[in-house]
């Protein structure tokens, strides 16, 4: 039986820059975020400050978007933006045990009750540390666990005993117990790092869901179809999709090696289409693990290792 109260944890801080909630509610206790405090991050030029989940509910609310061409990927989003703004992604797989990827600091009455009228939350899985925010509420609402990277978890903010490490590069997503029976969800947890130590994708039938360890670019989502007559064209060659940052609000790049390394990775892996940290980062194309790696040697070259062997690299 799930005792969760959300009245319980209404007056934790919160982080306003990066949705981080914090185990204390004293004011005077907590002030600065240490998240925001890592260079990868930073502090508004306002200044710290924090909110309240209590706060939250008062003046926002969570959006339910199915995607367009694959309804069982529905994207959850916070409205007016919060924090970083990112979306989390609620996954109805086959086997009925619904998966979200990322998480959302706003967790009210109308979220849970949506999620369970799609049939509720068995399983949470949380790309890198600044998505962390408020993934103790979410799982102790839902009674379900949280993966998240091993090396990433002395980024956790408030205890719960439902985090599970991920220790390996590959993690199928299996629920259930030796007791109950385990159910395979067919969702698959991929370590990639870069951005952290520990930054994960997710692929599920071929979709690849990739918050911003892949970060999507404007011309990745560009429309390259027609030109101002409306006649047909092709994507412009050297156009990149992906860049990949160890620091995104502040500009700083993965090096060259680390790009490379993450390629070994990914490209054994097969997926059609990609789906960024937020609304409107999504794209089909069937050669998008080709605009993956030209990307990743975009980046390489423009970095100035013009004749690093990467680049001649294939799939």
């Amino acid at each position: 039986m799930n005792n969760y109260n959300p009245e319980d944890s209404e007056n934790l801080l919160i982080c306003n820059a990066c949705g981080t909630q914090f185990d204390t509610a004293g004011r005077n206790s907590l002030k600065t975020c240490f998240i925001c405090d890592d260079p990868r991050q930073y502090v508004p030029p306002s200044g710290q400050s924090f909110t309240t989940l209590a706060d939250l509910r008062a003046k926002h609310k969570n959006e339910f978007h199915p995607h367009h061409s694959d309804p069982r990927l529905i994207s959850i989003v916070t409205t007016p933006k919060f924090a970083i703004g990112q979306r989390a992604i609620l996954i109805q797989t086959p086997s009925g045990q619904n998966v979200m990827w990322d998480c959302l600091t706003l967790l009210d009455e109308g979220t849970v009750a949506e999620i369970n009228k799609l049939g509720g939350l068995h399983a949470i899985v949380i790309s890198h540390p600044h998505y962390y925010s408020t993934h103790a509420e979410w799982a102790s609402a839902f009674n379900c666990p949280v993966y998240l990277s091993s090396e990433d978890m002395k980024w956790t903010a408030r205890e719960t005993e439902r985090r599970l490490p991920i220790a390996e590069t590959r993690t199928d997503i299996i629920l259930g117990s030796s007791d109950t029976g385990l159910v395979e969800t067919g969702v698959v947890a991929i370590k990639l790092g870069g951005h952290f130590p520990g930054s994960l994708v997710l692929l599920f039938d071929k979709h690849l869901l990739i918050a911003d360890t892949l970060l999507t670019v404007p011309a990745g989502v560009a429309n390259w179809k027609v030109n101002a007559l409306g006649e047909l064209r092709e994507r412009p060659k050297g156009a990149n999709t992906f860049s990949f940052m160890w620091s995104i609000p502040n500009f700083i790049p993965l090096s060259a090696n680390e790009i490379v390394r993450m390629w070994g990775i990914l490209k054994e892996y097969d997926f059609t289409s990609t789906h960024g940290a937020f609304v409107g980062t999504d794209i089909e194309d069937d050669d998008i693990k080709t605009r993956v790696l030209q990307s990743m040697q975009i980046q390489t070259k423009y970095m100035g290792f013009g004749e690093h062997p990467f680049l001649h690299a294939l799939w």
